[in-house]
Formats: C-alpha cells, structure tokens, sequence
C-alpha cells in the first residue's frame, strides 16, 4: 500500500481523454509545517510522560493557548481544520484535574455514537501505560447501555462520561437526583464537533446547555465548557448562542499539513457518472477513496453501478460499500470497522461520514456535487491526507447554481472565508418543549438565567395559558404539569418522524415532511443497493411499508403552495424593490409524482396522490414586485409569471453563498398578484417549521442576493433556462412556467431601480 501515488492519479486524470477536457481548475495547496508552543505551566511529569509514550514532546500553538484558558477556567472554542489534534485540548485539563481531585467529573459531548466509541479508544490507549488503579475512570452511556450497567454509572459516576445529546436530554438531566454525585464533581463539559449544532439541532442544544447549567448549578458546580468544531465563520458567537456564556474563540491552527491537490471537473453529463469513473480509476491504483454524495440515492446509485463494473475492473466487489444515515448503527459500525482496518478500500457517503469518524488514512476525497458550503468542502476534503501525506480533493459539479458559480469563479472558493452558522433558540415550538422540560427538572423562577430573553418568558406565558405550567400562589415559580414531557422532544427535528420497515425489518427512519415528498405510496426507495417500492404510508401509526422490487425508474413529488402573512418584522429597500421579513403560515399540497426513467431522466407519467396538505408557520422575506416594471414586462410580452418563478428559484439557488445553509432548508413562493401584499411578490421562507434564523440573516443581504442572482443568470450559457441558473431539482410544478429572458429583464430593472420610497 506504501506504493500508492496520488500525484500519478492526478497526472493521469489531466491526461485523461474523457474527463481531463473537463477540469476546470487544479491547484496544488502546499504543505506547511507544524507551529508549537508552550502552555504557560509545565504539566504534571506524569501527563508528559504519557505524552511523551505517544512521541509527543511539545504542544501545537493552537492547543496551548486553549489549553491555558481552560485551565484558567474560561469557556473556549476550537475551530480547527480536521485533524489538528482537537482530543489533546480537552484530555490534557480534564486528566490534571483528575490527578488533583479524583473526583472531578467531565462530560465528553458527541452528535454520533461512533464517535464516542473512537475516543474512548483514544482515552484507553492514553492511559494504557498506567496501572489501572491510577487511572480515571471513563464509560460510554447510550442507548445501547444495558439497564445493569446504567445504574452502576448512576451509583459510581466515572470521572469522564462519554454521551450523545440524546442521552443528556432523556437521561442525565430529567433523572439529576440520580446523579447528583456526577452533577456535584462536573468540572468540564466537552462539546464536539460544535459546527452541527447549527439549525434545527443547534435551536434544540441552546436549550439543553442551558438546562445542563442551571442543573449544575443547583448542585454548586460551574463547568468549564470546550467546543470543538470544524472551521466556521463564527465559532465563538455560536458557542455563545449555545449557552449563553462568555466563549473565546482560537482559529489559528499550528498543526501541520501535507501538500493537497484540489481539482474542479466540470463534466458534461451526471456527476454520479464522473464519480464512478474517478473511482474506478482510484481503486485501480489501491488509493483508499472516500466518495461524498449530495442523496441518499445517488449514494446508492453509485454504490450499484461500481459493483456492476467491478468484476470488468478487476475489483473485488465486496472492498466497496454505501454509507448513510438511513442505516441502522450496527450496520454502519460493521462499515467503520471495515474501512479502518483496510478490508474496505472505498466508501460511498452522504454527509453521514463528514465527522471526525476514524476510519484511517484516506488519499483520495471526490465531491460528487458540491456540498452546499465552503465549510462542509474543506471539512469533507480534511478527512484526507493525515500524516503529512500527498493526498487530494476533486470537486465535481453537477447542474446547480452553486456549483457552476464555483466552476467560473474557483479563485472565489478558495479565497472565500467559511460561512456563519445560525440557531433560533427562540423558535416558539422549540423553546416551548425545553421550558416545559425544564420546569418538569427543577421549577422555572421568577429572574432566574434562563428566563432572561423576553421570548422565553413569552413562551412560558404561552404554556401557563395551555396548562402545561402551573404557576404557584405568588407567580413566582412554575411547575410542569405532566411529570415527564422529554420523550415528545426530538432534538433532530421539529416534527415526528416516520419508520420504514420492509419484510418486519425497519430499514429507517425519515421526517415529516420528506416523508410526504420521499415515501408516499408508490414511491421508489432504495437502500443498500436494493430498490423497493413504497406500498403504504400510515399517518396515524407513522409507519411506511416498503415491499422490495425492481424498478428502471425513480419518482419525484409535484404539487404547489400558499403562504399567508402573519406578522411583518421589518422592511427596507432593495435597489428598485420594496423587501420585508416576517412571520409566514406556509400551506403545501403534495398531488402527485412523476415516474422518471434512472438513465437519462425521461418522464414516464405521472401518478395522483390524495394527501392531507402540511401547514407550518415559519420565518421569511419577499419582495415586492413594482407595478411598473410588471406593466413593463407584459407590454414587451414577457412571461411574467415564468420570470418571477424563475427568479425564486435562482434566488434560492444562490443564497448558501451568503448564509450557512442548504437550498433544501429553504422554500419559495412566487405569484403574480399576494392579496396581503397587493402586487406581485417573491417569496423565500425557513423550510423548518417555526424557523432557523435563515432568511431573517438573508434579509440583511437582500439587496446583495438580487445583485448575486441577476449574476448567475446573465452568466449562464444556456437560452431558455436550466438548473445551473432557473431550474430547481425539487420544483413541485415541474419548473413550468420558467422563463429566463423574463427573469433577466426583471432584475435589471430592480437592480437598475432607484429605491421605492
């Protein structure tokens, strides 16, 4: 495996006659060497001496200065590139306060069960050279904690507790008179891999930090909180936003790096075809290879193509295998294990394997679409090339706008800082489940830290009113009315979730509102490879049957929408348009779906669906057309309609430049006259029921995100429109009607406008 050649692939893939035409771009990013540092004390002999039996003689720069604050007790955030040596920041202070109180307490933070698993390798192999005597104690506690052994952490709390948010959210904070030991010695609370607390589940963990600290302080203990993250634009306002705490925030990494060839391939058909060949050419020279998908499907699709062409390549089949979410844990960790030992030599992944998991060295990442961010692309590209090893990224465009945007314009990627990540605490379902839960721990009071943003205090109102809290004589303190309310917060999501099972084996699991787009009846599945056929989706029991088969087609969902204006925030202007933001009710039909043929896409028909429709209030912005430029547009017989349609969508398209998110998180709304609004309007909303902050940071850049979307359309090569520019994968109405020219024309008139008074 010493032999394998990184700098020899990239030769061959510029050389190559099918793919080598279409690198838009290739850099080579040098390596650099490491920077070291001294922590301002000189650590316990014996913490040097187990430093010093894993070669470790000096601290990188970035870990010292961390290092130092946490032992002075500050709250800090890490956001470093991967592989940077984030476990030594936390391990070192939390191990020296064990040496000086064996009964101090930390609690290592994980978003995934594997990766606790990982570092209580790290934590075991440490402390190997130790007798085990001496050592602090550490545990993992999760789902898959047997009964018999949870009470024995409950009775004798190990020193390092490694969880999941989960676990903290069911079992540690409901349950804290069982452990007031733990609670009582807390010194540290780890956070890793902070950056997914973003959205949806960064909404949810701002509440349960904040639980977590008014627990501890009932048993008089004050943690030091330690995030790591992958680089992000804002990792110490995150960290803030998380718990309400002064953060200080360390970016500068001293680690070193090897040298990292980054390729941009533009190719002219499916991204998930250039992927299969970069591939097949990867396993020919025995380059272990992480492929990154943007859907469970093409993940499988590449999955089942390679395995098609394996025995033609002289590849073992069986050294391949897909990786997501939707599989079940242990199916997974037989994948993680497989990889890291060398038995796999590739990997097929959604966003699954984007976290520090350890599954050893890696020389090759392809990007097969581009990931939505600056930050998912360095941290999916950072997961090759440890050891200072030659290693390299290729980043394959497929149709969106963003991957086009980056195609014309690489220097912008590379020069371009990683995005900020955004939470809404104050989202009213969220917040009300939390205080509801918090109250059901230990009584909310009057003046206490958490009751201190207004929202809050509204919501608990809001609760008070519904008779979920109960407020004593005096209203100074409120109770919860029902004893246990935590198993009806699902920190992952804002709505139920729906369980897919085939032949009695429950295959996965899938949120609401994919599950009306993405398992309806009729709907085509796959898993692992398999394709099976969506035969029925209970609403009531919230299970979906899928019946395996055979199928040459994939199915898309169509339907359309309404929105209803609730509450406008703010205005301003927006060049030649009047922009507001506001609290939206978004009403969807789901009707049907479309049967597309899997090679080359051809619409075979398309089958109604009778579903109930989903109503959700949520955050959003739009614009108000002015009247004159749609009389404008009608007499040079523009298709309005098709021009402000359009317009959402390359809108849409465009706006993970300017805020961390997903064209997927966001939902738009065109029509040619809004009762409410009186004239024509666009309208972009947070897809989250409730709200994620998204389009209210959107609505600061509304005036840049016209500018940026006129752009993309005049740049695209195309005539009537297509999904580098107007067309959207996930348009309900099968992006009829679309009309570039109109959209063009309309956004050179709004960028060209002087400001509506």
């Amino acid at each position: 495996m010493e032999t394998r050649d990184i700098a020899e692939y990239i030769r061959a893939l510029l050389a190559s006659e099918s793919l080598g035409g279409f690198v838009a771009h290739h850099r080579l990013i040098p390596g650099r060497d490491a920077r070291t540092a001294a922590t301002l004390r000189p650590w316990p002999a014996i913490l040097t001496e187990l430093l010093a039996a894993k070669g470790i003689d000096s601290l990188y720069s970035h870990q010292a200065t961390a290092c130092d604050l946490i032992r002075a007790g500050r709250h800090v955030a890490v956001a470093t590139p991967t592989a940077s040596g984030k476990s030594l920041i936390y391990l070192l202070p939390v191990l020296e306060q064990f040496l000086r109180d064996p009964e101090s307490r930390a609690v290592f933070l994980f978003p995934l069960k594997a990766l606790a698993q990982d570092q209580l390798r790290v934590i075991e192999e440490l402390l190997a050279p130790l007798p085990p005597s001496a050592r602090p104690r550490a545990a993992i506690f999760d789902g898959d904690t047997s009964s018999h052994f949870r009470r024995k952490l409950r009775d004798n709390p190990p020193n390092i507790l490694l969880t999941n948010p989960e676990m903290l959210h069911l079992a540690l904070l409901p349950h804290h008179e069982n452990w007031s030991a733990f609670f009582a010695g807390l010194t540290h609370v780890v956070v890793d891999e902070m950056h997914t607390y973003r959205g949806v589940m960064g909404s949810h963990m701002a509440h349960v930090f904040r639980r977590l600290t008014r627990i501890c302080g009932r048993y008089g203990a004050h943690p030091a909180f330690v995030f790591c993250s992958a680089t992000i634009g804002n990792p110490g306002e995150l960290a803030r936003d998380l718990t309400d705490l002064d953060v200080t925030a360390i970016t500068d990494s001293g680690a070193p790096t090897g040298p990292r060839h980054f390729v941009f391939v533009n190719p002219p058909g499916s991204p998930a075809t250039a992927a299969v060949n970069l591939l097949r050419a990867a396993l020919h020279r025995e380059l272990r290879t992480i492929v990154y998908t943007q859907s469970r499907k093409m993940t499988e699709l590449i999955a089942m193509w390679l395995s098609e062409k394996a025995d033609k390549d002289g590849v073992n089949a069986s050294r391949v295998s897909a990786y997501r979410s939707g599989f079940l844990p242990e199916e997974r960790r037989e994948i993680e294990a497989r990889m890291t030992s060398g038995e796999l030599l590739a990997v097929v992944s959604t966003s699954a394997l984007e976290l520090g998991i350890d599954i050893g060295g890696l020389d090759l990442c392809v990007l097969a679409g581009y990931p939505g961010s600056v930050m998912s692309t360095w941290q999916r590209g950072g997961r090759v090339g440890r050891s200072r090893r030659e290693s390299a990224v290729a980043l394959i465009a497929g149709e969106d706008a963003l991957d086009q945007y980056f195609m014309r314009n690489p220097a912008d990627f590379f020069d371009r800082p990683p995005e900020s990540a955004v939470i809404n605490p104050a989202n009213p379902a969220i917040a009300a489940r939390h205080l509801e839960c918090a109250a059901s721990e230990m009584p909310l009071r009057a003046g206490e830290p958490y009751l201190a943003d207004p929202e809050f205090r509204a919501e608990r109102d809001r609760l008070a009113d519904a008779g979920l809290l109960l407020a004593d004589e005096d209203g100074s303190r409120w109770y919860a009315a029902r004893k246990r309310p935590h198993r009806d917060v699902n920190l992952r999501g804002t709505g139920g979730r729906f369980r897919i099972e085939a032949e009695g084996q429950t295959l996965g699991e899938i949120d609401e509102h994919r599950a009306f787009r993405e398992t309806h009846q009729g709907a085509i599945y796959l898993h692992r490879g398999r394709t099976f056929e969506i035969a029925d989706m209970d609403l009531a029991t919230r299970k979906v049957t899928a019946v395996a088969c055979r199928a040459d087609y994939y199915t898309k969902a169509r339907g359309h929408k309404s929105t209803e204006i609730l509450a406008v925030s703010g205005q301003a202007a927006a060049y030649g348009a009047r922009v507001y933001c506001g609290r939206l009710k978004v009403t969807e039909w789901i009707t049907g779906y479309e049967r597309r043929r899997v090679r080359g896409g051809t619409l075979l028909g398309i089958v109604p669906l009778d579903l109930p429709p989903l109503t959700f209030e949520t955050d959003g912005f739009w614009y108000a057309i002015p009247r004159e430029v749609q009389e404008e547009m009608d007499a040079r017989l523009f298709h309005f309609m098709g021009g402000i349609h359009a317009m959402e969508h390359a809108l849409i398209g465009i706006l993970p430049l300017l805020v961390l998110t997903d064209r997927n998180d966001l939902g738009g709304i065109s029509t040619p006259l809004h009762e409410q609004v009186g004239r024509a309007a666009v309208f972009v909303y947070d897809g989250i029921p409730g709200g994620m902050g998204l389009t209210k940071m959107a609505f600061a850049r509304a005036a840049e995100a016209l500018s940026r979307t006129l752009a993309v359309i005049a740049s695209c090569e195309c005539e009537t429109g297509c999904p580098s520019c107007v067309h959207s994968p996930k348009c309900g109405s099968g992006n009829r009607p679309i009309d570039k020219a109109a959209a063009q024309f309309l956004l050179e008139r709004l960028t060209s406008r002087a400001p509506e008074p």
